[in-house]
C-alpha cells in the first residue's frame, strides 16, 4: 500500500490536512485507531465562528446545538464580569458529528480512510530510482510498487509505517506522514520530535443545569481550577457542559495525580454557590482530555510533519485548538502534497510548513502563553482586583467591540491605547508590560 501522504489521526486537523493534500494532487490515506470517527470525545465542544469557517464549513443543524454570544466571568469573590459580544461568537457543537462531517469532506476529495488502524512504528526506506518502489529494513528484497501517475523519483528516503489494522500487522509506504494524533502523538515520538511544553488535564460532564442565559458561557478562573479556569457551556436552556482544566505547574494545594481534575470538579459542583444552585445533580455524559500548551521547537523532520494538538497548536488563553489546527492543517496538506509529488521529502523542503504556520499563528500563541502564565500565577485576591478593574462600562464597550476568541492580542492592544489605559495600568500594569 503506497501513498504520497498518510495522515495519522482523523480529528479535525487530520481530516483537513488529508483533504488539502488530496486537493493538491496527492494520493492520500487517513488512518484512525478508533472504530468510529469523532469518538471518544475529548473536547469541550465550543467552537468560535472563525474556527468553523476555517474548516470550510457553515454552521449546520447537523452539528450545531446552540449559539453563544458572550460570557459571564465569575471572580473568586463572586463578582461577575458580563461580556456581551452582541452577536454570535461561537457554537456549541456535537464533536462527533462535526468530526464526521470533516472526514466525509475529505473522502469527497478522494481521501481513503482506514479505521481501527494504529501506527506502531516509523522507518525510513530508500526508493529505487525510476520506479518509486523501495527497499528498506524489514521489506522484501527487490520488491517494487508503482508510483502514482505523475509522481517523480523521490530524492530522499520515504517512510514505512507499520500499523495494526483490526489487530493484524500491515505495512503502509508513504512519502510524507502527517501526525495528527493528539497530545500523546506517537508519530512525534517515532520521529524524534518534541512534545508540547505543557499538557493541561481536563474533565467535563454534561448535566442538567439552568444557566442565567442560554447564549452565554460561564467562566470561573482562580482556585476553582488552578492555572486555568472552570466553565459551563449551555447546550440548551436545561442542559450544560460543566468542566475545567488545570495547569499542573500552578496547582498549589493537594497532590498532582490523575484524580486531581475530578476532585476540582466535585468541589466546583458541591461548593461554588453559583454552580451549586443551578446544577441538577445528574450526569448525562462524561469526557476527559488534555490541552497542549506551547508548540515544540520543531514540527517537522525528514518525511514527517505534526499538526493540531500533536504540534501544540492550541490557544493558551482558551484551550481551543480547532481554529489554529485547521489553519495549520491546510498548510500541511499543501506542503506535503507538493513535496511528495516533487519527490523531495527532506526536512528542508517540509520546513516550509513550519515556517508558514508559525508566521500565521506563532505570535498569537506566544502572547497567549504569556497571558496564560501570568493569569496562572495570580492569587484569588489579585484576580478579584483584575476582574473588578475591567468591570467598567467604557472598558466593557472596548471588550465587546474588539474581543476575539482567536486573537486576544487585538483586544489587549486596544485596551492599552484606550482612554482607560492609565486606569488599567494601575490595576494590572505588570501584566501589560509582561505581554508586550
Amino acid at each position: 500500500m503506497m501513498y504520497d501522504v498518510v495522515v495519522v489521526g482523523a480529528g479535525p486537523a487530520g481530516s483537513t490536512a488529508a483533504r488539502y493534500a488530496a486537493m493538491n494532487g496527492a494520493k492520500v490515506l487517513l488512518i484512525e485507531e478508533h472504530a468510529f470517527i469523532g469518538s471518544p470525545v475529548g473536547c469541550a465542544g465550543l467552537l468560535s465562528t472563525r474556527a468553523v469557517s476555517e474548516c470550510d464549513l457553515k454552521p449546520s443543524d447537523e452539528f450545531v446545538f446552540n449559539s453563544v454570544r458572550g460570557a459571564f466571568v465569575h471572580a473568586p469573590d463572586g463578582q461577575c464580569l458580563p461580556i456581551d459580544g452582541k452577536h454570535t461568537k461561537a457554537y456549541v457543537v456535537s464533536r462527533k458529528n462535526f468530526d464526521r462531517t470533516l472526514a466525509a469532506m475529505a473522502v469527497e476529495e478522494g481521501v481513503e480512510i482506514s479505521l481501527r488502524t494504529r501506527a506502531v512504528g516509523l522507518e525510513k526506506i530508500n526508493f529505487d530510482p525510476g520506479t518509486g518502489g523501495g527497499e528498506g529494513s524489514g521489506s522484501e528484497s527487490g520488491s517494487k510498487s508503482e508510483p502514482k501517475s505523475g509522481s517523480k523519483t523521490r530524492k530522499n528516503p520515504g517512510l514505512k509505517l507499520p500499523v495494526l489494522k483490526n489487530g493484524k500487522p500491515e505495512t503502509i509506504t508513504a512519502g510524507v506522514v502527517i501526525g495528527a494524533d493528539g497530545v500523546k502523538s506517537q508519530i512525534a515520538r517515532f520521529a524524534g520530535l518534541g512534545r508540547p511544553k505543557t499538557v493541561l488535564p481536563g474533565i467535563q460532564i454534561e448535566a442538567s443545569y439552568a444557566p442565567d442565559a442560554a447564549d452565554f458561557v460561564e467562566l470561573f478562573p482562580g482556585s476553582a481550577a488552578s492555572g486555568f479556569f472552570a466553565w459551563t457551556i449551555p447546550v440548551n436552556e436545561k442542559v450544560s457542559r460543566i468542566g475545567l482544566a488545570l495547569d499542573p505547574r500552578f496547582v498549589r494545594d493537594t497532590g498532582r495525580d490523575e484524580r486531581l481534575p475530578l476532585s476540582y470538579l466535585r468541589r466546583l459542583l458541591e461548593t461554588n454557590p453559583h454552580v451549586k444552585a443551578r446544577y441538577g445533580g445528574d450526569m448525562l455524559d462524561f469526557v476527559v482530555g488534555g490541552i497542549p500548551i506551547g508548540p515544540p521547537e520543531k514540527t517537522v523532520s525528514d518525511g514527517v510533519m505534526l499538526v493540531g494538538d500533536a504540534a501544540g497548536q492550541a490557544k493558551p488563553t482558551s484551550g481551543g485548538g480547532i481554529y489554529p489546527g485547521a489553519f495549520a492543517a491546510k498548510i500541511a496538506g499543501r506542503v506535503a502534497a507538493g513535496a511528495a509529488l516533487e519527490g523531495d521529502l527532506s526536512l528542508e523542503r517540509l520546513s516550509e510548513y513550519d515556517r508558514l504556520w508559525r508566521k500565521g499563528l506563532g505570535k498569537e500563541l506566544e502572547i497567549g502563553l504569556k497571558v496564560h502564565d501570568y493569569i496562572g500565577n495570580l492569587q484569588d485576591e489579585q484576580l478579584n482586583e483584575l476582574i473588578g478593574g475591567l468591570n467598567k462600562p467604557s472598558i466593557l464597550e472596548t471588550i465587546t467591540e474588539y474581543g476575539d476568541m482567536d486573537h486576544p492580542s487585538v483586544l489587549l492592544k486596544k485596551l492599552m491605547l484606550s482612554g482607560n489605559s492609565l486606569r488599567l495600568m494601575r490595576v494590572f500594569g505588570t501584566f501589560l508590560k509582561t505581554i508586550f
